[in-house]
């Protein structure tokens, strides 16, 4: 029988990353429960003959990975509350301590990549931002491969000092892993949404009640040390700035305390914790974004205002003074170039593939260091700069491609916040764009993006995790153009 040249053509089979003969998603769920109540039973019967908490907890988190798979996006909220509340420290063996919310970053995507194999649907949400950053990785890992064959024989190092390398090159890997978790696993816009509300709520609500008095010591036991770090700080303005400028259908219940959010970030960067330059400059940097971003018609008047201040001599003085002036560059100022210029000196000895991750501890302390009137005999050297440490951690190479990474995300986070002008959308995409800038602005006080293990490290990783996760929402943000900017 001849077909019909109008008739419509049957469609064509939708192409999968499956083999045919694999196992139907029912074999698979009835495996998983049958392997469930198998290990329930023989846990139950271990821990009955041998009681143990380090084996509760293993059980309880067996019990929790087991939640995950069955909700994925759970892992999400999970990572986001630990790195806010969960304050228990893990020991390694070294001077290099974990914590819950790093951990969770790992186990969270291999469940995502388990569920989507079982359910069939892996659906990769692509972006230009993902070649630079897995090159990066390998960057790392080339790095440390050189450092170790390169080793100045005359540079002490203990024997798990690889442990030490691991961990510094995890910390590159987490940040990627959480960048790819929210651009994969928040692709329908409604969850999008929520966790960015889920965030604004928890981490504003405790920000404002750490302030106030009475109540900010109770709130402080059961916070981490990403409350007293610049990137939490930069994200919360970031995100609470850009839904009030850009969101114009949030109610007043929400815009009341957005604001209360924004007076509590000011409160703490430009008076509480003055001294401290890398929360009021990121915060600045986020807030002269969003200023730019919405108030088109005002950027003329901006410029020429900025202009006039320098060309009088107010800005740079003034901001000098507000930095605390040459008391603060006696204390810190100086002696931070004198510690830059002694990483960028052993750094050189292979400027191309740099030392290898956290590898310039060792080679800095191997001279004494002098500064003014100070004089170490064995100096423990952090550059307390993250464009510094990056060199030092992977060289040349490897600076250039997170130069390379970094311009993508920025290039991205300007695409969208071009595509979206209004609504959540709007206030996200411009919101993280700020967000981006602040973070490359505070990168330069201290290693906030990408910890350095011996300096802020995985403790204070735990801020940065938040700023990766939400750079990574830039991905998913929806396509469709939402309004006019104005």
């Amino acid at each position: 029988m001849r077909t019909s040249l109008n008739q419509p053509l049957a469609p064509s089979p939708t192409p999968s990353l499956f083999h045919p003969l694999s196992p139907s998603p029912a074999l698979f769920n009835r495996l998983w429960r049958a392997a469930l109540i198998v290990g329930a039973l023989m846990a139950a019967a271990y821990l009955g003959r041998h009681p143990s908490m380090r084996w509760l907890m293993l059980f309880a988190l067996g019990a929790g990975g087991l939640l995950l798979l069955r909700a994925p996006i759970l892992g999400l909220y999970s990572i986001l509350g630990a790195a806010l509340m969960a304050r228990m420290a893990i020991a390694t063996g070294t001077e290099v301590e974990l914590n819950v919310a790093t951990l969770l970053i790992p186990a969270v995507f291999f469940l995502w990549l388990l569920d989507g194999l079982r359910r069939r649907e892996l659906h990769w949400a692509g972006s230009r931002v993902d070649r630079p950053l897995l090159l990066f990785l390998v960057a790392g890992l080339l790095s440390l491969l050189m450092g170790n064959v390169l080793w100045d024989p005359i540079v002490p190092k203990s024997d798990n000092f690889w442990l030490v390398q691991l961990a510094q090159w995890g910390i590159f890997a987490f940040a990627a892993l959480a960048f790819w978790l929210t651009a994969n696993m928040t692709q329908n816009p409604d969850r999008l949404e929520h966790f960015t509300w889920t965030f604004l709520f928890l981490g504003g609500g405790l920000a404002i009640l750490r302030l106030l008095p009475g109540v900010g010591g109770l709130a402080q036991r059961f916070t981490t040390i990403a409350f007293i770090r610049a990137p939490f700080w930069v994200l919360l303005a970031a995100l609470a700035g850009g839904q009030l400028l850009f969101n114009p259908t949030l109610g007043r219940g929400r815009q009341m305390f957005l604001w209360a959010v924004l007076a509590t970030v000011i409160i703490y960067a430009f008076i509480e914790q003055r001294e401290a330059a890398s929360n009021w400059v990121g915060i600045a940097a986020v807030g002269g974004v969003l200023i730019w971003m919405r108030f088109v018609k005002l950027r003329g008047l901006i410029v020429t205002l900025v202009v006039l201040l320098i060309i009088t001599g107010i800005l740079f003085p003034s901001l000098y003074e507000f930095a605390g002036g040459d008391d603060e560059w006696i204390l810190s100022g100086g002696s931070r170039l004198t510690l830059i210029e002694r990483v960028v000196q052993v750094t050189m000895r292979n400027p191309i593939t740099g030392l290898g991750p956290a590898s310039y501890r060792p080679y800095t302390s191997i001279e004494p260091l002098k500064y003014q009137n100070a004089f170490w005999i064995n100096p423990k050297v952090n550059s307390h700069n993250n464009y510094v440490d990056i060199f030092a951690h992977t060289g040349l190479l490897g600076f250039g491609i997170f130069l390379w990474l970094m311009g993508e995300i920025g290039r991205l986070g300007w695409q969208r916040s071009t595509q979206h002008c209004s609504g959540f959308a709007g206030g996200y995409a411009n919101g993280m764009f700020a967000a981006w800038a602040g973070s490359m602005v505070i990168m330069m006080f201290a290693d906030w993006m990408l910890p350095f293990v011996y300096n802020i490290g995985f403790p204070g990783f735990q801020a940065s995790i938040l700023v990766w996760l939400f750079l990574g929402g830039l991905v998913a943000v929806g396509r469709g153009n939402e309004g006019v900017r104005g």
